[in-house]
């Protein structure tokens, strides 16, 4: 038989520099399960340095989730998404412990590689843009087209004047 949770014994873990004191974890896709299962229906918001973390009671268990890769408590930045997160699960009821909140303790991080992509991609479209208008400036002209044998030999005859000069 299949255990409905995936939680997971373990020490203290350590996340940015914190200690969370518990003795379980459950990821995304377990805490899904327990909730459309009618298990789980309640969670509790901690305050921690560096963000707010969700902790479930499960049976006598206090579970903290995890992030679903790093597989450490999941920490988010601001209240509202963590809201936002519990609502979408199916959990509409929680409590939240702000005794360890502290507003200079958490920091929103840049992506300076999501700044040089989005240069790039302007880059890009700017450049396609002028490319497109280029085609359509060749489709709208309307002198007469020239063989690539006449294109050959009137190219030829300018590299031959050009060599001419530069002697």
């Amino acid at each position: 038989m299949q255990t409905i949770i995936d939680c997971v014994a373990c020490e203290p873990l350590f996340t940015h520099g914190l200690t969370l004191m518990t003795a379980e974890t459950i990821d995304h896709s377990a805490l899904t399960r327990l909730v459309e299962k009618g298990s789980v229906n309640s969670a509790h918001i901690v305050a921690n340095p560096g963000g707010w973390s969700i902790q479930i009671p499960y049976g006598s268990k206090q579970c903290s989730l995890t992030a679903q890769r790093s597989r450490q408590v999941r920490l988010f930045k601001r209240l509202e998404t963590l809201v936002t997160y519990l609502q979408d699960v199916g959990i509409t009821t929680f409590d939240v412990d702000a005794s360890n909140y502290d507003p200079l303790q958490i920091k929103t991080y840049t992506r300076p590689d999501r700044s040089e992509a989005m240069k790039q991609a302007h880059d890009a479209a700017a450049y396609e843009e002028w490319f497109k208008e280029q085609v359509q400036i060749g489709l709208d002209d309307t002198r007469p087209t020239v063989s690539d044998e006449e294109a050959r030999r009137i190219f030829a005859a300018k590299r031959d004047a050009i060599r001419q000069r530069a002697r």
